[in-house]
C-alpha cells in the first residue's frame, strides 16, 4: 500500500503557473503509476495526468494537454505535477492517485487527501 500527501495548492491568477506536490510513503511507490485527477464542485472526479512506474510514458487529458506536465522522482518518492496557462475551469480540489497506466480512477487504490487549486479570472 502507498500513502500519498498532497502539497502546493493554492490561488493563482487566470494565465498564471503552479505547481503542485504528491509525497508518497511505502516501498511499493516506484512500482506504481501515478496519476492526477481533480474534482470540481458539483462534478465527478476527472482524470488529469497519468505517468508509468518509470516515468517514460504519459497521458493527459485533453483539457489540460500543452499546459500541464506530470512528472516523478522515484529517488524522493514524490510526484510533481506542473500546471501553465491556468485557466478558471481547472479549479479544482486536485487528488493524487497511485495504480495502474489508466485514465480511470477505479483503477486506482491508493489515494491522496487532495489539495484546493483555484484560479481567479
Amino acid at each position: 500500500q502507498v500513502q500519498l500527501v498532497e502539497s502546493g495548492g493554492g490561488l493563482v491568477q487566470a494565465g498564471g503557473s503552479l505547481r503542485i506536490s504528491c509525497a508518497a510513503s511505502g516501498r511499493a511507490f516506484s512500482t506504481k503509476a501515478m496519476g492526477w485527477f481533480r474534482q470540481a464542485p458539483g462534478k465527478e472526479r476527472e482524470f488529469v495526468a497519468v505517468i508509468s512506474w518509470g516515468g517514460a510514458r504519459r497521458s493527459y487529458a485533453d483539457s489540460v494537454q500543452g499546459r500541464f506536465t506530470i512528472s516523478r522522482d522515484n529517488a524522493k518518492n514524490m510526484v510533481y505535477l506542473q500546471m501553465n496557462r491556468m485557466k478558471p475551469e481547472d479549479t479544482a480540489v486536485y487528488y493524487c492517485a497511485a495504480g495502474v497506466l489508466s485514465s480511470q480512477p477505479n483503477d486506482f487504490g491508493s489515494w491522496g487527501q487532495g489539495t484546493q487549486v483555484t484560479v481567479s479570472s
